[in-house]
């Protein structure tokens, strides 16, 4: 975990050219379910991650302190706080965007950590940094944008909405074709934008997400 972090941070920090050639080094099954309230604004986004087990055993080496081969209560609070600091400058994977401008998002209250079956299980929920309006064209996604993580919905059933503020709300999974992607951006897909010392927006494209029209 300390070295998925560092690597993220130092990616970040001195946006390498090398980041677009970055591949997926540790995999996730994500749950997202996203809240409306009452008050027709978005109220939380719920999210589950399910890490894979070779990542997860590297996660039990770094944090199982009193080396039992388990991560008991402290450690495992020790590892989500560790998650919640670390994942801040990342808006914790997590994509909104209103009519085409972006949204951030507050910081968790908490980050719940579990280990089943061999695997860290995460959960954990995050608001919209100001109001979220149910109205226009809403998108909401989770993915990494140094492309060290590969975040996958296992089925469109993994990303809902819920709430009776949706009720006027159309909505669908986008899950991007990566050849599409990659035809239709081909003109802006140059060594330039590989180099750009700003680093890119690449995985944003071939992310899955829910789009909204309300």
């Amino acid at each position: 975990m300390r070295n998925w972090i560092a690597i993220i941070t130092a990616l970040a920090a001195c946006a390498l050219p090398m980041q677009a050639f970055a591949h997926p080094h540790i995999f996730v099954e994500s749950r997202l379910e996203v809240i409306g309230g009452a008050d027709g604004n978005v109220q939380e986004l719920r999210n589950v991650w399910r890490f894979d087990e070779v990542f997860s055993s590297s996660v039990l080496l770094d944090f199982d302190k009193n080396t039992d081969l388990k991560l008991d209560e402290s450690e495992l609070a020790e590892l989500g706080e560790t998650m919640r600091t670390s994942l801040a400058d990342y808006s914790y994977f997590t994509t909104l965007t209103v009519n085409g401008a972006p949204l951030g998002v507050q910081k968790p209250e908490a980050i719940h950590v579990n280990f089943q079956d061999g695997q860290i299980l995460v959960f954990f929920a995050v608001k919209p940094e100001k109001p979220m309006p149910l109205k226009g064209r809403l998108t909401f996604g989770i993915y990494d944008p140094t492309m060290y993580t590969a975040i996958d919905f296992p089925t469109d059933k993994d990303l809902v909405a819920n709430g009776p503020a949706f009720a006027k709300c159309q909505q669908k999974v986008v899950r991007p074709d990566p050849d599409e992607v990659l035809s239709q951006n081909s003109a802006s897909l140059t060594d330039a934008f590989f180099n750009d010392p700003t680093g890119t927006d690449m995985s944003k494209m071939f992310a899955t997400r829910l789009e909204m029209t309300c």
